[in-house]
């Protein structure tokens, strides 16, 4: 409920697709941080509400290039223990549109800055409470992070096994990025779109372990249709087969290969010389051979030379980049993947520009916040308090 209508909160500007909506956002780092980015990347006015500096342990300060170094976004400094740091936090939510915690369940309501207290102030909010387990149930007070998420819900068991026999240590925080804060950004942008026809806001329990679930669609609805346990090599998505899996190449790097279709697997036979195997992609007696021979064949010559031959000719294989090759990656820079900065202590440094689809894409470069100033007194200004009424709570240290 900005300033604007909730009909015109919704409509598209210069800024993105939401342009006009205000979040503040109760979170410093996880899941909750990662959906108020996708959120200020499509065009949302994000507050990050911290603590006062006598209180800043509180909360994790993520390094100064995490979460795109903040771009975008302004901060206010909050006391939520104290009774004047709860007025100025209602203060901000009566004229916001949407909030984002992700506390443990409980901890707003204490503070008295839950859904409750916010909707009565504001009953067009979409209150957005990010947790490992869910505000209920019997994994809902546990501490958690990305790993614990991933192994309730099927992820790790299905992944390939490491050495030793056990689950890997993935190399992106899938659970963080996709099941907790883009799951996370979608139920507030839907709720959002849902207010434009109600007039009210909502409630939202995102818990990130549900997410992970879905993310395991594919795998436990078979299970649950079928009786099956899914897991490493049960399927041609899970390494059963030698059309689906990762090779090395001469120098050492290495290429996926992903060729389910039987034409793709064809055409990439054909252009190892293997000609022998077209017809038996998924015969189960033949995979080691077809595996044997597939190795020896990526052996012959460097990656590179395998992605100049195969990647373009229908074959399903691409390379595996390194995140230095990622940065630098031709196919990425043209489609504008990164943006320069400007940080006010830091310099001038490259960072990934708004990157999904419907994001605005400044030119660039983008000046960041500086992460020592404050923004509290000019928003709670905005949010209609008083000069006399900031400046009593500034005095007090509920506010800085």
């Amino acid at each position: 409920m900005s300033t604007s209508s909730s009909a015109d909160a919704a409509a598209p500007d210069a800024r993105g697709p939401l342009g006009g909506i205000t979040v503040l956002d109760l979170a410093s780092v996880g899941p909750a941080a990662r959906c108020t980015r996708l959120l200020a990347d499509y065009g949302a006015k994000v507050v990050k509400v911290g603590p006062v500096p006598a209180d800043a342990g509180a909360q994790i300060a993520p390094p100064f290039f995490a979460y795109s170094g903040q771009r975008g976004t302004r901060r206010a400094l909050l006391d939520l223990k104290t009774d004047a740091g709860r007025q100025a936090f209602l203060a901000l939510a009566r004229t916001s549109d949407v909030v984002v915690e992700s506390f443990r369940p409980g901890v707003v309501d204490r503070l008295g800055v839950g859904y409750d207290a916010v909707n009565e102030v504001n009953p067009q909010i979409v209150y957005c409470s990010t947790s490992g387990y869910g505000q209920g149930g019997p994994r809902a007070g546990w501490a958690g992070h990305d790993l614990d998420y991933l192994a309730v819900g099927g992820f790790l068991s299905s992944s390939g096994p490491r050495s030793d026999g056990g689950p890997p240590i993935p190399g992106a925080t899938v659970a963080d990025a996709a099941a907790g804060g883009m799951h996370a950004a979608l139920a507030v942008t839907a709720a959002l779109f849902a207010r434009t026809a109600t007039g009210q806001g909502t409630h939202l329990d995102v818990s990130v372990a549900d997410g992970v679930v879905w993310l395991m669609s594919l795998a436990v609805d078979e299970h649950l249709a079928t009786g099956a346990e899914p897991g490493p090599g049960h399927d041609i998505l899970s390494g059963r087969y030698a059309c689906y899996d990762t090779y090395r190449a001469g120098d050492g790097g290495w290429l996926a290969v992903a060729a389910i279709e039987h034409r793709f697997f064809a055409n990439l036979c054909r252009a190892l010389g293997l000609e022998q195997w077209v017809d038996h992609q998924l015969d189960d007696e033949a995979q080691p051979r077809i595996r044997r021979d597939f190795t020896d064949a990526f052996a012959a010559h460097p990656r590179d030379h395998w992605v100049a031959q195969l990647s373009g000719a229908d074959t399903c294989v691409a390379p595996v980049l390194a995140v230095s090759e990622v940065a630098d990656d031709p196919g990425f820079a043209v489609r504008g993947a990164v943006v320069e900065v400007r940080h006010p202590e830091r310099g001038t440094f490259r960072q990934l520009a708004p990157l999904l689809a419907g994001m605005v894409r400044p030119p660039g470069p983008i000046d960041l916040p500086d992460p020592d100033a404050t923004d509290t007194d000019a928003l709670l200004g905005d949010a209609g308090v008083d000069d006399a009424t900031v400046g009593s709570w500034r005095s007090q240290g509920a506010i800085a």
